[in-house]
C-alpha cells in the first residue's frame, strides 16, 4: 500500500487561509477533482480539490485551522492504475510514457548507496540533472515557484541536445534546404534562377549564430531566476547528493532534497559499423557539414534519417537511403508517407526497404558497405555515412541505482503520470521515461515534476503527442494514428481532404498534400488527425488542440476557417466525415 501526501497547492498571496468546512474523512473514496476541503479570505471561499482518484486515510487539519501554501491537509492510498479512463472511447487513453513505477518495480529497486559523509559543496531544495528543454523548464518552473534550484549541465551551455545539436540547428538547415528546393522547382512556373553557390562557412556560421541567440538567452533567464548551474557530468551518490566532475576532473558534489532527472539520449551506434572511422557520421556529426560528400548512405529512413538525407541533398550529395521496414517514417500511417516517398524516390538515387547493412568496410577508396534485401546490390562504396537508426536513453550512465532508482535493462527509468520514480523524491522527465524522444514532450513533463514537488495538483496526462517530420513535404501528425485504431480494435470514422482540391496548395505549385481526421464512430469526437504537405508541422497544432478539448467533427467543421488557406484543409477533412462538405462530392449525407 502507498501513502501519499497531499500538500495544499498554490492559493495566491495568502499567509494564512482558514478552514471553514471539512469535506471528507478517514475513509472516504474520492475521484481526481473532489472537493477536499472549503477555505476562507477575506475576498471569497475557495475549495481545494483532490489532486487524483484514492482512499483518504488521514485527515491532517480540521475547522479552524489556518493552513498555507504547501502545508499537508490530508493522506491517501491513490486509486491502483489500471491503463483505463473515464472518456468515451479507450482511444482517448493518454499518450505513454515509459510503465509507471509498480509495488513489484519498488520491491525490486536497487539497494541505495549509504549516504555520504562527504560535506556537499552546494545546497539546493530541488536538483535538475540535465539542461535539455525539459531540464531547464523543470528548473525555471521550480525557480518561479520559489524554491531554490541547482540546474547541472555536462555541456558548456544549457539547452541539451535540441537547442545544440538537434532540433534547432537542424531546422536551421533544413530552412536553407527548404529555400535551395523551392528555388530550383520555381522554373516549372517559368521563373529561372541561377544555381546558387554554397559557402559552407557562412552555412556554419548561420546555423552557429541560430544556437547562440537561443541559449544565450537561456543563460539570461536562469541568472534572473537565480537558478545556479553547475557544469559537469552528474553522477548521483546517494539518494540526496550528486557528484559533478567537470572537464577538468574537479568535483563538484551537490545536496538535494528533491532531484529531478533529466538526463537525455544518445545516438544508437551499430556495432558492425567502423564508428571511429571519421566518414561515418550520427546525427550529430551530420549537422557540422565538414563537406559535402559525393555518395552518402543514411542508414535509417526515420525523421532524423530523412531530415538530414534532406538536407545533403540540396547541397549537392547524391542520397542513398536503407531502411528496415517496409516504409519509411514507420510511425506514422502509410497514407502520409506514400506522398513523400513518391518525392524522395525521383529525387535520391535509392531508397531500399525492408533492408539492412550487414557490414561496413572502410577502405582508402570509400566505405564499403554489404546490404540484406530485396532489390539491394550486395556491396556498394559511399563516400560518407549517416547513422541515423533512433536514441538510447541515458538512464544507466548517471549511477542512479545508488539513489535506489529503477533502470531497465535499455536504459528508461519508468515514472507515473506525476513523474515520479519509484524514489518518492526523484522523478524523472524526458528521453529517459519512454517514447516519443521529443523536446515538447519533455517540457510539459518537466513543468509537472516541478509543480509536483511544490505541492501543486499537477499531472502528465495528455490526449496525444503530436509528431513531425520537417521533410519536404513535412509529415505531422497528434493523436491515435489509423493504424493504432485498427490494432486497439477502435471502430472509427475517417475524413480525407486531398491538398489536389485546395486552391491554396495549387497556388504553392504542390498538390501532393492530404489532410485526414480520425473520429470516435460512436461519440464524433476527434481522436487522431495526420496532416502530409507544406508547413504540416505548423497546421497539426489546431488538430492536437482540438484532441485535447474534445472537438467532435461537428465542432471543426462549423468552424469558419480563412480562405484560402492550408489550415482550412482541417475544416474540410472534419466535413468529409460529417458527410457535409461542398467542395468536393461528400462520400455521404447526415
Amino acid at each position: 500500500m502507498t501513502i501519499e501526501t497531499i500538500n495544499l497547492p498554490d492559493i495566491g498571496n495568502f499567509d494564512e487561509v482558514e478552514i471553514i468546512e471539512v469535506l471528507v474523512e478517514a475513509g472516504d473514496a474520492v475521484e481526481a477533482e473532489d472537493s477536499l476541503i472549503t477555505l476562507e479570505t477575506d475576498k471569497a471561499t475557495m475549495e481545494i480539490p483532490a489532486p487524483a482518484a484514492g482512499t483518504i486515510t488521514e485527515m491532517l487539519v480540521g475547522v479552524g485551522d489556518k493552513v498555507r501554501t504547501g502545508k499537508p491537509i490530508a493522506k491517501y492510498e491513490p486509486a491502483a492504475a489500471d491503463g483505463t479512463d473515464d472518456k468515451d472511447d479507450k482511444a482517448d487513453a493518454p499518450a505513454e510514457t515509459a510503465p509507471a513505477p509498480t509495488e513489484e518495480d519498488k520491491s525490486a529497486a536497487p539497494a541505495a548507496a549509504a549516504a555520504t559523509d562527504a560535506k556537499a559543496d552546494v545546497e539546493c531544495e530541488i536538483c535538475v540533472l540535465g539542461g535539455g528543454p525539459g531540464g531547464y523548464t523543470s528548473a525555471f518552473r521550480a525557480a518561479d515557484l520559489g524554491k531554490k534550484v541547482v540546474l547541472i549541465e555536462r555541456y558548456p551551455v544549457i539547452g541539451g541536445v535540441c537547442l545544440n545539436v538537434g532540433c534547432i540547428p537542424s531546422k536551421a538547415l533544413l530552412h536553407v534546404s527548404e529555400v535551395l528546393n523551392e528555388t530550383r522547382s520555381m522554373g516549372a512556373h517559368g521563373v529561372t534562377f541561377a544555381e546558387p553557390k554554397i559557402d559552407l562557412d557562412k552555412l556554419r556560421g548561420f546555423k552557429e549564430k541560430t544556437i547562440k541567440k537561443l541559449t544565450g538567452g537561456l543563460e539570461a533567464l536562469a541568472k534572473q531566476r537565480k537558478v545556479q548551474i553547475v557544469r559537469g557530468y552528474g553522477r548521483f551518490v546517494d539518494p540526496h547528493h550528486v557528484a559533478v566532475t567537470d572537464d577538468d576532473g574537479k568535483e563538484t558534489l551537490v545536496r538535494f532534497d528533491n532531484a529531478i532527472v533529466a538526463a537525455g539520449s544518445q545516438p544508437v551506434k551499430l556495432p558492425f559499423i567502423p564508428h571511429d572511422d571519421p566518414r561515418v557520421m550520427d546525427s550529430t556529426d551530420a549537422l557540422e557539414l565538414e563537406e559535402v560528400p559525393g555518395k552518402m548512405l543514411v542508414i535509417g529512413g526515420g525523421i532524423i534519417g530523412l531530415e538530414m538525407a534532406q538536407v545533403y541533398d540540396s547541397l549537392g550529395a547524391d542520397i542513398s537511403i536503407v531502411e528496415l521496414a517496409d516504409t519509411i517514417i514507420p510511425g506514422a500511417d502509410k497514407d502520409l508517407t506514400r506522398p513523400l516517398l513518391k518525392i524522395l524516390k525521383k529525387r535520391y538515387q535509392d531508397i531500399f526497404l525492408g533492408s539492412k547493412v550487414t557490414n561496413v568496410e572502410a577502405k582508402k577508396d570509400g566505405l564499403h558497405v554489404t546490404f540484406e534485401g530485396k532489390n539491394t546490390p550486395e556491396t556498394a562504396v559511399f563516400d560518407r555515412i549517416l547513422v541515423a537508426v533512433g536514441r538510447a536513453p541515458n538512464g544507466k550512465k548517471i549511477d542512479a541505482d545508488k539513489a535506489g532508482v529503477s533502470v531497465d535493462e535499455r536504459g528508461f527509468i519508468a515514472v507515473d503520470e506525476r513523474m515520479r520514480t519509484n524514489v518518492e523524491h526523484i522523478h524523472a522527465i524526458g528521453d529517459v521515461v519512454g517514447q516519443p524522444m521529443l523536446a515538447h514532450k519533455a517540457v510539459h513533463e518537466g513543468k509537472v515534476a516541478a509543480e509536483v514537488i511544490c505541492g501543486l495538483p499537477s499531472a502528465f496526462t495528455p490526449m496525444g503527442i503530436p509528431s513531425v517530420a520537417y521533410t519536404d513535404p513535412e509529415v505531422a501528425w497528434a493523436g491515435k494514428t489509423e493504424d493504432e485504431l485498427k490494432a486497439e480494435g477502435v471502430e472509427y470514422e475517417k475524413g480525407a481532404f486531398p491538398w489536389a482540391a485546395s486552391g491554396r496548395s495549387l497556388s504553392l505549385g504542390r498538390d501532393e498534400g492530404l489532410t485526414k481526421a480520425l473520429f470516435c464512430k460512436k461519440t464524433h469526437r476527434l481522436l487522431g488527425a495526420g496532416i502530409v504537405g507544406p508547413n504540416a508541422g505548423e497546421l497539426i497544432a489546431e488538430a492536437m488542440l482540438a484532441i485535447e478539448m474534445g472537438a467532435d467533427m461537428a465542432d471543426i467543421g462549423l468552424t469558419i476557417h480563412p480562405h484560402p488557406t492550408l489550415s482550412e484543409t482541417l475544416g474540410f477533412a472534419a466535413e468529409m466525415a460529417e458527410g457535409t462538405i461542398t467542395d468536393l462530392l461528400p462520400p455521404k449525407k447526415r
